[in-house]
C-alpha cells in the first residue's frame, strides 16, 4: 500500500488552486478576505447541510494558524490539504460542502483576480440574467446600441453567452461606463459604425483602461479578453461597473438625509466612514424600525431570506399612492411572500437584479444590488434636524475631494484588497498602504512582521499604529520625503500627510515603468520626465512646454502632439476646437484623455486636472506617455 502524504507536502496544481480561489470566495460573503463563522453556517445552510455551530467553530478551529476566530485565504489552503490528506475531520466535512459550492459555478474560459469587493470572482446564471436585464433597463434607449440589445433573458442558460457576445465589440462596455460616471469617456473617440477587428481592439483597449481610472480592478484583464469573450473575467469586471453606479449617490452631498443614519453619540463622519453595503443596512434597519416592524438585519443573505424584510422596507419607503402594503406578510408560505415583495417592486419601478430563487437563497451580490436601486430610487430620509450639508469643509472628510476619488480609484484598479472606500479610514490601519509599497518596489515588505485584518476590538489600534509606522518606515527607504508623518498621523487621518504619502506611491509607481525600461533605478525628478518629452516634441518640430505649470498645457495640446507620436495621426484634428475658454480647454481634455486610454496609454487623471494645470496629475500623464514610448521604441 503506498505512504501516505503528509498535508505539509501536498501541492496543489494551477487549475486546483484556482478553485480553491473560487471556492474562498463564495464563503467569504462579506468580502473582507476572511471566513467568519456565521459566513459558513449562511453557506452550509443555501447548501441544505444542517451543521450545528460548534462543529462550524471546530471546522475553523481545527486550520486557524493565528487564532483570530477566522480563516483568511492561506490557511483556507492549509485546510484543504489537511482534507485531502484526512488529516482534519472537521476541515473534511467542509472540503466536501467546498465542492458542492464548486459545483453550483459556472467556471467558463477563467477567471478575474478579484472583484470589486474583494473576492475573487465567479459567477452565476442568475447574475447573467440581472445584469443582462439590468443593461436592458439603463441602455435601452441608446441608438448605437441597437443591435445588442435588448439581451434575451429568457433562456437563462444562454443569457451569459449572449451578454458576453454583446460586450465584444466595446461600445455597450464603454456605454455602461458613462452611464455609471458620465463623461468618463468622450464619445468623440468611440469606433460605432464599420468595426474591424483593428477598431473593436481599439474600443476594447479604451474600456478597459476607462474602467481601471472609475476604480474597476483590471488586473489580469485585457483588451484580448473582450475580444476573446473570456466570460467570467467580462461578469467581473460588469459587475464592478454595475456597483460603482449603484453606489454613487451612497454620500452626504447626493443624500444629506442620511445624517438621519447615526446613532447616538455619532457625527455625520462616522456615517460616511462606513462601507456603502454597511451604509444600506443601517438604512434598511432605520425604516425597519420606523414600520415598527421589531425585525433588524446584519446582512443580505440569511437575513432577507425570508421576504419579511422587504415586505416592511417598501411599505416603507414607496409613495402611498403606489399601493404597496404589507399583506404578503401574511403569506402562507416564503415563497408566496417574495412573489409579493416582487409585485410590490415592479410598481415601485425597482423590480431588477432578484427574483424569488435568489432572495429565498440569499444571494447576498444581487439582493445588496437590489437594496441599492431601492435606496437610490426611494431613500425616504430627511436631512437631520439643523444638519446644512452646505456647510461641510473639506477638511470634514466628508465630502470627496476630486484628487482623493482619483489616488482611491487608482489604488482600487491595483487590486488593493479589501476595496478602498473611505480614503482615509481604510488607509489608517497600513494594510492598503503596505501593498502600495510592495507595488512600487516588489519585495520591499516583510509580510512576516505585518499585522492582518480584520483587527480585534482589544489592541487592534495598537496593530493598526504598528502597520503605518511599518509603511512609514518603506517610504523612507522608497527615498520619499516622510517628514514630519508619522504611524498615528496615517492612522488618525491627518488629511494632508495621508494625501501626501498617497500621492509619492502613486508618483512612484509611475516612475518605476521608466526606470524598469532605462534599466536604472536612479531616482527620476519632475524636470528630466518634462525634459524627456520636450525632446520628443522638438525632434517633430512641435512647441515644447516651459515647465507644469506652463499655461499652453490647459489647450492639451502638447499631450495630443505626443499621443501622435504613440499612434501616428491618431489626433483628428476636426475633434480638437479652437479656443481658449475654460468650457473650451474642458472638452479638448476630455479628448485628449480619452484619446490615450483608446491608443494604451493607463491615464488616471481627469480633464479638470489638465485646464486647472494640477502639477501632479500632469506629471503622471506626462510620465505614462513617455513610458509607452519607451516601450515603442524598444520594440
Amino acid at each position: 500500500m503506498a505512504e501516505q502524504l503528509e498535508w505539509d507536502q501536498i501541492e496543489f496544481r494551477e487549475d486546483e488552486l484556482e478553485k480553491i480561489k473560487e471556492t474562498f470566495g463564495q464563503f467569504d460573503r462579506d468580502g473582507n478576505g476572511h471566513i467568519t463563522a456565521p459566513e459558513l453556517g449562511e453557506v452550509f445552510k443555501s447548501l441544505g447541510e444542517d451543521v450545528p455551530g460548534y462543529k462550524i467553530r471546530e471546522m475553523i478551529a481545527e486550520s486557524d494558524k493565528d487564532a483570530s476566530g477566522t480563516i483568511d485565504y492561506e490557511e483556507f489552503i492549509t485546510m484543504m490539504k489537511k482534507a485531502r490528506a484526512t488529516s482534519g475531520k472537521a476541515a473534511g466535512q467542509l472540503y466536501k460542502v467546498a465542492g458542492k459550492v464548486s459545483a453550483t459555478l459556472n467556471k467558463m474560459g477563467g477567471q478575474s483576480q478579484a472583484s470589486s469587493a474583494g473576492t475573487t470572482h465567479s459567477y452565476s446564471v442568475e447574475e447573467a440574467v440581472a445584469f443582462s436585464d439590468w443593461i436592458n433597463y439603463a441602455l435601452g434607449g441608446d441608438a448605437d446600441l441597437k443591435k445588442h440589445l435588448p439581451i434575451d433573458v429568457s433562456d437563462g442558460e444562454r443569457c451569459a453567452e449572449k451578454l458576453v457576445r454583446a460586450c465584444k465589440d466595446g461600445l455597450l462596455l464603454a456605454k455602461l461606463i458613462n452611464n455609471v460616471a458620465p463623461n468618463t469617456i468622450d464619445e468623440r473617440v468611440l469606433n460605432k459604425s464599420g468595426l474591424s477587428t483593428f477598431t473593436i481592439a481599439e474600443n476594447q483597449t479604451l474600456v478597459v483602461n476607462s474602467a481601471a481610472a472609475i476604480g474597476v480592478n483590471t488586473i489580469n484583464i485585457g483588451p484580448q479578453d473582450v475580444s476573446a469573450g473570456n466570460t467570467t473575467l467580462i461578469m467581473g469586471m460588469l459587475w464592478q461597473i454595475i456597483r460603482v453606479g449603484l453606489f454613487a449617490q451612497i454620500n452626504i452631498q447626493a443624500n444629506p438625509g442620511l445624517s438621519q443614519l447615526a446613532f447616538p453619540g455619532e457625527e455625520v463622519a462616522d456615517i460616511m466612514a462606513l462601507s456603502p453595503d454597511m451604509v444600506l443596512l443601517r438604512w434598511v434597519n432605520f425604516h425597519l424600525e420606523k414600520a415598527k416592524s421589531g425585525m433588524q438585519i446584519t446582512n443580505f443573505g440569511s437575513d432577507i431570506a425570508d421576504g419579511r424584510a422587504y415586505t416592511y422596507l417598501l411599505a416603507q419607503i414607496a409613495p402611498t399612492e403606489l399601493g404597496v402594503d404589507t399583506s404578503g406578510l401574511g403569506a402562507d408560505n416564503d415563497t408566496i411572500r417574495c412573489e409579493k415583495v416582487l409585485d410590490n417592486a415592479e410598481k415601485m419601478n425597482c423590480r431588477k437584479f432578484v427574483d424569488v430563487p435568489n432572495i429565498l437563497s440569499g444571494n447576498q451580490k444581487l439582493n445588496m444590488a437590489f437594496v441599492a436601486l431601492l435606496f437610490n430610487t426611494y431613500p425616504g430620509l430627511e436631512s437631520k434636524e439643523g444638519f446644512d450639508p452646505s456647510s461641510v469643509s473639506d477638511e470634514d472628510a466628508i465630502v470627496e475631494t476630486r484628487e482623493e476619488k482619483t489616488f482611491r480609484n487608482w489604488m482600487n484598479s491595483l487590486g488593493i484588497q479589501p476595496y478602498v472606500h473611505n480614503f482615509y479610514v481604510d488607509l489608517g490601519d497600513g494594510w492598503v498602504l503596505l501593498q502600495l509599497c510592495d507595488m512600487v518596489r516588489p519585495g520591499i515588505v516583510d509580510w512576516a512582521r505585518v499585522n492582518k485584518p480584520p483587527f480585534k476590538k482589544f489592541g487592534g489600534k495598537m496593530k493598526k499604529i504598528e502597520n503605518c509606522n511599518y509603511a512609514v518606515q518603506l517610504g523612507n527607504e522608497l527615498n520619499m520625503s516622510m517628514v514630519g508623518i508619522g504611524g498615528p498621523d496615517i492612522h488618525n487621518g491627518i488629511k494632508k500627510l495621508v494625501l501626501g504619502f498617497a500621492w509619492q506611491l502613486m508618483r512612484a509607481y509611475t516612475i518605476r515603468m521608466l526606470q524598469q525600461l532605462s534599466g536604472s533605478d536612479a531616482p527620476v525628478s519632475d524636470d528630466e520626465v518634462i525634459g524627456r518629452v520636450n525632446a520628443r516634441l522638438s525632434k517633430v518640430g512641435k512647441q515644447t512646454v516651459a515647465g507644469l505649470r506652463d499655461g499652453y498645457i490647459s489647450t492639451s495640446q502638447p499631450i495630443l502632439d505626443l499621443l501622435n507620436l504613440v499612434k501616428k495621426n491618431c489626433v483628428q484634428k476636426q475633434l480638437v476646437i479652437a479656443g481658449e475658454t475654460d468650457e473650451i480647454k474642458l472638452l479638448n481634455a476630455r479628448y485628449a484623455i480619452s484619446l490615450a486610454r483608446k491608443v494604451g496609454v493607463g491615464v488616471y487623471a481627469l480633464p479638470e486636472d489638465i485646464v486647472e494645470l494640477n502639477g501632479k496629475m500632469l506629471l503622471t500623464i506626462f510620465a505614462v506617455i513617455e513610458g509607452k514610448l519607451m516601450q515603442l521604441d524598444s520594440m
